[in-house]
């Protein structure tokens, strides 16, 4: 690994090599900024190479993520950096102040490189937008790498980036995480403030990341309340340094085996991937498996439709007269909830949420984790849409979703982890825990990356 190439490891890795001189976060910034440049992924949607710069020549590498080049999701906000959601409704906007987020892993030490490439509004699980075009995936970049978290998943797996932010309101952490070859934790709902500006109710933000010691240093940074987001947990401290330091504490503990939460329609390879690696793990921690029946309903389509409003209070008085310059998906949506969504469809919204929430609670009554599949079937192609089938079985509208939605729902905890390839391209499984069971989930995911580990930049990427 020369210093003309970015860190192929995880983000504490170059920490440590920043605090035994190895390394020099100049170095590092020099070489990822000319890896952005060169890339053909299309990770990023803005970049701040001066700032950065002079970030990284004051960098103190005793911090948490001391010198560390960072990409932020575009959904976030930068102090003078572009604000505009992916949208080129919003191509104007520029953000006043930083999120409480990005102030932290300010004070943490990280080196904001640029905003990462997202799905318009954070809404479709797709890698491509009317404002930045196509974003890549660095495992074959004929296909997608995922929503809403494109750009950070891309810049991670394909070696420009160690690390960066993410945001998780129907999947778009553990989607992109699944498809380009990550783990990617969805935190308790709460764990980490949505401040200056709380948005939708479902959304947890996070990181994109190679390794599960990054995703637990990232929750000793970020995580804990603030006062502009009344919904933020309590902080809780100790994530890195308690990872993996009490793995009997697993034993004896209850699992469910379920690919498709019998709700979706899985690809036969992957529901088998997800089997194999389930059944290891389950072996590697001592968990007792059950013959647990998991029948989560189906409602991608009103998760859709309820998030939706926030779009339209983003637009303002823009819409609908910007409808044209809208993704095909957003615009549709828009103009189907215009039609369809009123106060007998919000009953039936509220309805499905409560089934969903009765549901969660009786599979979390009778096990402590599910393990399903995080996406339906490999990554599909970039330029498209989202196909609406599987091995050639028809599926529903909202089967991409159809994994992931109920955690952002019910507000539990989940965490997508590599599970090799289907296809050539990577896939993911996903285990489910009750609320606030972000240690177990991060230490049955630290057993996977030791018994099964995973390669740390996609096949192909700068070595």
């Amino acid at each position: 690994m020369t210093a003309d190439t970015p860190w192929q490891g995880d983000a504490c890795s170059l920490v440590e090599a920043f605090r035994t001189g190895d390394r020099s976060p100049r170095e590092e910034l020099d070489a990822t900024l000319a890896s952005i440049d060169a890339s053909e992924l299309n990770a990023f949607s803005y970049l701040d190479p001066e700032a950065a710069k002079a970030c990284a020549a004051d960098a103190d590498v005793t911090l948490p993520f001391g010198g560390v080049p960072m990409g932020i999701k575009e959904q976030d906000a930068v102090a003078g950096w572009p604000d505009t959601h992916a949208s080129v409704a919003l191509a104007d906007q520029v953000a006043l102040e930083d999120s409480v987020t990005v102030a932290r892993l300010r004070e943490a030490g990280a080196v904001h490189v640029g905003l990462t490439t997202a799905s318009e509004f954070g809404g479709v699980n797709v890698s491509r937008s009317k404002l930045n075009g196509v974003t890549r995936n660095p495992w074959e970049t004929e296909h997608t790498a995922g929503g809403s978290s494109a750009g950070a998943a891309a810049a991670v797996a394909g070696g420009l980036v160690t690390i960066g932010s993410g945001g998780d309101g129907g999947g778009s952490i553990r989607i992109p995480a699944a498809f380009c070859g990550l783990p990617g934790l969805k935190a308790t709902y709460g764990r980490y403030p949505n401040g200056p500006v709380v948005g939708s109710l479902t959304a947890v933000l996070g990181c994109l990341s190679r390794s599960v010691r990054d995703i637990a240093r990232w929750l000793d940074v970020c995580n804990g309340h603030h006062i502009t987001d009344p919904y933020s947990l309590p902080r809780v401290t100790g994530w890195e340094d308690g990872l993996a330091a009490d793995l009997d504490a697993l034993r004896g503990k209850r699992v469910a085996i379920a690919p498709d939460l019998g709700n979706a329609v899985v690809h036969s390879a992957l529901e088998a991937r997800v089997r194999e690696h389930a059944t290891a793990l389950a072996s590697d921690a001592g968990l007792e498996i059950v013959d647990l029946p998991v029948k989560l309903p189906q409602l991608a389509v009103e998760w859709a439709l309820s998030g939706l409003s926030t779009i339209l209070m983003e637009l303002g008085d823009r819409y609908p007269e910007c409808e044209p310059d809208l993704t095909f998906e957003i615009a549709f949506g828009l103009k189907m909830a215009h039609e369809m969504y009123g106060l007998e469809s919000r009953a039936r919204v509220e309805r499905s949420r409560r089934d969903l929430n009765k549901a969660m609670a009786e599979i979390f009554e009778g096990v402590d984790f599910v393990i399903a599949s995080t996406n339906p079937d490999v990554a599909f192609t970039a330029d498209g849409v989202m196909p609406l089938e599987v091995e050639g079985r028809e599926t529903h509208i909202g089967n991409h979703g159809a994994l992931t939605i109920p955690s952002n729902i019910y507000g539990n905890p989940a965490v997508s982890i590599p599970v090799g390839t289907v296809d050539g391209l990577p896939v993911g499984m996903q285990i489910l825990a009750a609320h606030h069971r972000e240690a177990d989930l991060l230490d049955l995911a630290w057993i996977c990356e030791r018994e099964r580990p995973w390669p740390l930049v996609a096949t192909g990427s700068p070595q």
